[in-house]
């Protein structure tokens, strides 16, 4: 039906109404269609560069003082934009320098995996719970977690350092690891997510097929959490990749993580930028070739999770 045959029969506002939905879906010819349909404009090109610009320029700069030497940076700290030719060469000084190197990146490797995945189980089971169980004390108990985010994680490092020597684990992994297993943002994240992609009519049917809670969770709940868990795994995996305060603490230079090796690479080589951003340029590659494996995969799971059946 056309707009003018809408507007006498069902008046100018209903008119504007089908109007809008025509621009949105491009039906109407030369008019610009919002939406997913609308095409970005030069404006738009140009803000993503200078933001694309922005967030690569400092791992850049770290290849460019990485493929320069201890002389030449003293002379001239900001480099020109071009990489010399040190490189490779200092990235071998750094495998070869005795910082445990490589037991270090399989440490970091250990405690990503396994902090990413515990924390993404924990909190959906959490986020299950608090957006769709009802149970006496639930908004309470969840203010009380979200309020734990306030509190600065130095707070609990001497009484965690007492518990962890007192357990023995002080220099172990499981040190580093027990205490990311749980994280209060983990739990905000998914409790939100799950209260709008989750419908009770999924758990409401599953229940009827004879489904036990924790089956309705694992065939239900977890497929429907997919999107925001993948997300949330990521920044676990980052954020336990680069943390450097609490390895630094609990473990000693005979078992450290990676960051924490690069710090005793710092101590080794006094001011030598040159091989401590070789030592950089090496930890975050494993970071990229995260990003790269599993971009496509999470913009696609976000992009399924947003779309409304």
């Amino acid at each position: 039906m056309s707009l003018a045959a809408i507007e006498q029969t069902a008046g100018k506002g209903a008119a504007r109404a089908a109007r809008r939905r025509a621009v949105s879906r491009g039906e109407i010819p030369g008019s610009r269609a919002g939406g997913a349909n609308r095409r970005p404009g030069w404006v738009t090109y140009a803000l993503l560069g200078m933001v694309l610009v922005i967030s690569f320029y400092p791992i850049w700069y770290s290849v460019l003082l990485a493929s320069s030497d201890a002389a030449t940076i003293a002379q001239n700290p900001i480099p020109s934009l071009i990489p010399e030719g040190n490189l490779l060469a200092n990235i071998q000084k750094v495998l070869e320098s005795g910082i445990n190197f490589w037991p270090a990146v399989w440490n970091s490797v250990i405690v990503s995996c396994v902090t990413a995945l515990s924390v993404v189980l924990f909190s959906t089971l959490a986020g299950f719970s608090f957006s769709k169980l009802r149970f006496r004390g639930r908004e309470p108990l969840l203010v009380f977690v979200i309020a734990t985010m306030a509190v600065p994680s130095q707070l609990g490092v001497v009484p965690l350092f007492i518990v962890m020597t007192e357990l023995g684990w002080n220099g172990s992994l499981i040190a580093v690891i027990l205490p990311g297993m749980f994280s209060a943002f983990g739990v905000f994240w998914m409790t939100q997510y799950l209260r709008g992609a989750l419908p009770y009519e999924l758990i409401e049917a599953a229940r009827v097929d004879g489904c036990s809670m924790l089956r309705t969770f694992w065939h239900v709940a977890l497929p429907a959490a997919r999107p925001a868990a993948s997300m949330l795994a990521l920044f676990t995996f980052v954020g336990s990749w680069t943390t450097f305060f609490w390895p630094f603490i609990i473990l000693g230079a005979d078992n450290p993580t990676l960051p924490v090796a690069l710090q005793l690479l710092q101590a080794t080589h006094f001011k030598d930028y040159s091989l401590i951003m070789s030592g950089v340029v090496i930890s975050t590659i494993p970071l990229v070739l995260v990003f790269i494996v599993a971009g496509r995969q999470l913009v696609s799971g976000i992009m399924q999770g947003a779309v409304k059946g």
